[in-house]
């Protein structure tokens, strides 16, 4: 594990937090951000990796140093919570935010004004009750194709950069999105979002599903994160666990497109599911994951093994490494 990167991690009740060596020591963000604030998402610039936006239950936060310091950034989305923020790769100006209660918002200059979308989502939804925004992704190789999945309220999709928005059902048959990953190489595409049981896979710019048969497959079926290796499309990982609140959980891993799945070996049990992957074109090989309930996993060899940062945290939404 390399000591040269910064982590920024977001908790619920405990806000945000820093590691500035690679984890071995940490802190908790004394400016900007509440000590005890629910922080959902966080987002580094693809150009820029001292910049950091943050999402939390007050709206919209943006770093300039890492993560050391945040200023709110005033926005229609100051009494939400902000769950997903995305950057266009090609105009990283352009963000996206998505929010509880369900909406979709977007800059262009780079954080400083914001507007409310045009997508039609639910007011209320079972098992969550006010339905969120919990994945968002830019196709890298076609910034006018966007993606929103929602929480329990299916997929959206846009392909005029989110002017205009059609919720995907096609072969999708549960609503209860988790994560959406996009898949590009050379002019073949693959689309992947993970719902509870199962990850759907789409090969036509989602007007088609096909599901992967991970409940068969996994030996933790309960999926959440979707993370996929920089330099080489066809690498995928899943979060995986027992259940939302469970009791353990597990990393499976693709190299082949989402064909085959391997179990990558971690170190111990992990105390609840894993839920999220931190990865940086800085070092495709390099790769953080969280479980739900605070602990922190490294690969510098792209999974093959892993080791277990010492410090733990209350519940974690989402983690970053920025190259220092």
């Amino acid at each position: 594990m390399t000591a040269n990167i910064t982590i920024c991690i977001g908790t619920v009740g405990s806000g945000a937090w820093t590691s500035e060596d690679g984890g071995a020591c940490w802190r908790r963000v004394g400016r900007g951000v509440g000590n005890e604030s629910r922080v959902y998402g966080v987002a580094v610039h693809p150009r820029e990796p001292r910049t950091v936006f943050l999402g939390a239950d007050d709206g919209l936060y943006k770093s300039l140093d890492g993560g050391r310091s945040f200023e709110h950034i005033d926005s229609p989305m100051n009494r939400m919570d902000v769950w997903k923020i995305a950057f266009d790769p090609r105009d990283p100006d352009t963000v996206f935010a998505g929010t509880r209660p369900a909406a979709l918002f977007r800059s262009h200059d780079g954080g400083r004004s914001w507007r409310k979308l045009p997508v039609d989502m639910v007011e209320e939804c079972p098992n969550v009750g006010v339905p969120r925004v919990t994945a968002l992704a830019v196709d890298p190789a076609d910034s006018r194709v966007v993606w929103a999945g929602v929480e329990v309220d299916g997929v959206r999709r846009s392909l005029d950069g989110g002017e205009t928005w059609t919720r995907i059902t096609g072969g999708l048959s549960d609503p209860d999105i988790h994560d959406v990953a996009v898949r590009a190489s050379g002019n073949s595409r693959t689309v992947w979002t993970s719902t509870p049981r199962e990850i759907f896979a789409s090969l036509d710019t989602g007007e088609s599903w096909q599901g992967l048969g991970v409940s068969q497959q996994f030996s933790l079926p309960y999926c959440r994160g979707l993370a996929v290796k920089s330099d080489d499309p066809d690498t995928v990982f899943v979060a995986t666990g027992d259940g939302a609140a469970g009791t353990t959980g597990a990393i499976q891993r693709s190299t082949d497109g989402g064909k085959s799945w391997r179990q990558l070996p971690l170190p111990d049990r992990p105390n609840s599911p894993i839920w999220a992957f931190a990865t940086h074109t800085a070092d495709p090989g390099l790769v953080l994951a969280c479980s739900h309930y605070g602990e922190l996993y490294a690969s510098d060899n792209a999974g093959d093994s892993w080791s277990k940062l010492p410090r733990e945290f209350t519940e974690i939404r989402s983690l970053v490494w920025t190259p220092n």
